[in-house]
């Protein structure tokens, strides 16, 4: 295998190694949009439950302080429930559902004679820029959130080791 190839085991089927942001977003299942809303919720819930324990902010600073739990949790919730959706994507996490979307979207644009994962707009040493700076990007959201948001052909990447290793 040479270096540039990767191989990971996943126990579930690979469908798309680095997905654009809206099939992340539009796959989200209701489950994560819940988790998303619940994180949305909590931060600010949690700073109100800290307040009673020991206030420190005021009446006046509180406003200030609920508005920007409440954009951090909607931030986190959102990060959480896109993290969510790219391991199903990558054949981290049960994916039936998301297969079952794909090969439906597949074959919609295959019908209508378009590229699989949209016309790309980029040359190609563009293209393997964007898709090796946004793949796996979603493990690491905890130093910068960077999303794909680029039509690339570099899609499934993950290989299949020879026989003979």
């Amino acid at each position: 295998m040479s270096s540039a190839e990767q191989y990971i085991r996943t126990e579930f089927p690979v469908i798309d190694s680095d997905p654009h942001f809206n099939r992340v977003v539009s796959y989200m299942r209701g489950s994560d949009v819940v988790a998303w809303g619940g994180l949305t919720a909590a931060a600010p819930a949690a700073l109100l439950a800290l307040e009673r324990v020991r206030p420190a902010a005021g009446p006046k600073g509180i406003n200030f302080a609920l508005g920007l739990a409440t954009a951090m949790g909607f931030m986190g919730g959102f990060l959480y429930s896109y993290q969510k959706s790219s391991l199903r994507f990558w054949g981290w996490e049960e994916n039936a559902r998301e297969q079952a979307l794909n090969r439906k979207e597949m074959d919609a644009r295959a019908a209508a004679g378009l590229p699989a994962y949209g016309e790309p707009t980029m040359d190609e040493a563009a293209q393997a820029a964007a898709a090796r700076n946004s793949k796996y990007s979603a493990l690491k959201f905890a130093s910068v959130p960077w999303f794909n948001t680029t039509n690339h052909k570099y899609h499934l990447a993950v290989t299949t080791p020879n026989k003979s290793e």
